[in-house]
């Protein structure tokens, strides 16, 4: 029996249950998540706070470790055994993999009444909805396509901002590689590697060749010319490492870039949290810049996904998490927390500090560009497999002498097969 006819065999009848009188019942929800630690179990604790103060009834339900693997493997137990928590954190195509077999419940009245809709970015709509409907809930927009960087190494080689172009980058690495400054802070784990090169096919390609290769998988696109210059790029960015970069952990490539062992960072909008945890001031202590590109934004959206329920108090309690999460006070709350901007669009940013304001221009620029675009390295433009097949091929490339022909020879092959 597969999962889908498994979870339709427990029974729940949430489409009746919907339609029930809420009245009287006590919202309750359990969440299942795995933000345990730090500026993220203190926005869930905000959360929980909120909720309980609107009658309900919070259970919590964290599992550490594993970037939510773990968390994984408890849910599917959980939803098998016809148990499923209230909300569950998800994101991306995981969204759309258990809406396929029959597991999340229908967010539309909340959304209705709440104007989801004039809110919620189209882009990340899209991820929240399955086949129109709303089944999970935004918490926020990490934009992937940072560069980090020390303004007191910069000046040494004469730069007072981070480039623009690549042709820029190159430059400017080159001239701290020449005065005996690390250009560039890398961490050798898989999804640094393809962090970087999603970065690099944005700014090389625009934002219309990055939707065609990295989230359409056109073969044209990934067997070009233009693929091949990204694979040039990468071994160019590959010399601007150090030596000790196998295996190093991206925070520890943000320390680098803090303590002056090394001038840039390529790394998404949570790096800025430990600067700012380490007092830097942004725009004085360090330098945020978008990747060179033109009107592009690579996105990273956390969020809940709602799942089927039996019972009123869990299907108010629910109804109730949903609208609280996406509500102006935890989109701020969370979000001065976890150094990203929140999912809602309107909410006052007079709290936030200037990259986070910087990031929200440029979202809204890159809407109306068509370059607001889904990060294929943090799991929001393809499904696993796919995006896996490509990382593979990136971070070989990364560490071996493979040329840029070969590299696009073997994306080709490893994304067809990853089809099939």
């Amino acid at each position: 029996m597969n999962l889908r006819k498994t979870i339709l065999a427990t029974g729940v009848a949430f489409s009746a249950l919907a339609t029930a009188s809420f009245a009287h019942a006590e919202p309750t929800a359990e969440v299942l998540h795995w933000w345990t630690s730090g500026g993220e179990a203190k926005a869930v604790s905000a959360l929980k706070e909120d909720f309980e103060a609107r009658g309900g009834k919070w259970v919590d339900s964290p599992v550490a470790g594993g970037g939510g693997d773990a968390a994984m493997t408890v849910l599917r137990s959980r939803v098998l055994s016809g148990d499923a928590p209230a909300a569950v954190q998800l994101k991306g195509p995981a969204i759309q993999d258990w809406a396929e077999q029959g597991a999340l419940a229908d967010l539309n009245d909340v959304a209705e009444a709440e104007g989801w809709d004039k809110v919620i970015p189209p882009a990340i709509q899209s991820v929240m909805k399955y086949e129109g409907d709303y089944v999970a809930v935004p918490v926020n927009i990490h934009r992937v396509d940072w560069i980090w960087a020390n303004p007191e190494l910069l000046a040494k080689v004469g730069a007072t901002e981070a480039p623009k172009t690549w042709d820029e980058f190159n430059a400017l690495a080159d001239k701290l590689k020449a005065a005996g400054i690390t250009p560039v802070a890398h961490g050798g784990q898989p999804w640094q590697d393809a962090t970087v090169f999603e970065t690099v096919v944005l700014g090389l390609g625009g934002p219309e060749f990055y939707q065609q290769a990295l989230v359409d998988l056109d073969e044209d696109a990934l067997k070009s010319d233009t693929m091949k210059a990204v694979f040039d790029q990468m071994r160019k960015i590959r010399g601007y490492v150090d030596a000790d970069f196998p295996g190093r952990d991206w925070n520890l490539a943000t320390a680098m870039v803090m303590n002056g062992n090394a001038a840039m960072q390529i790394m998404g909008d949570w790096a800025k949290g430990e600067f700012l945890a380490a007092g830097k001031v942004p725009g004085k202590d360090f330098i945020c810049s978008a990747t060179p590109s033109e009107h592009g934004y690579l996105f990273n959206v956390d969020s809940f996904a709602m799942f089927n329920v039996s019972g009123d108090d869990k299907v108010e309690g629910q109804k109730l998490l949903a609208e609280l999460i996406v509500g102006q006070k935890f989109q701020e709350t969370f979000n001065l927390l976890k150094g990203s901007i929140p999912a809602r669009l309107g909410v006052p940013l007079d709290k936030f500090d200037d990259c986070a304001k910087k990031s929200e221009a440029d979202l809204l620029a890159a809407q109306d560009a068509g370059g607001f675009l889904p990060s294929m390295a943090h799991g929001m433009a393809l499904r696993g497999h796919l995006s896996g097949a490509i990382i593979d091929v990136v971070t070989a490339h990364f560490n071996s002498d493979m040329s840029s022909d070969e590299a696009v020879s073997r994306l080709v092959e490893a994304v067809e097969l990853a089809k099939d």
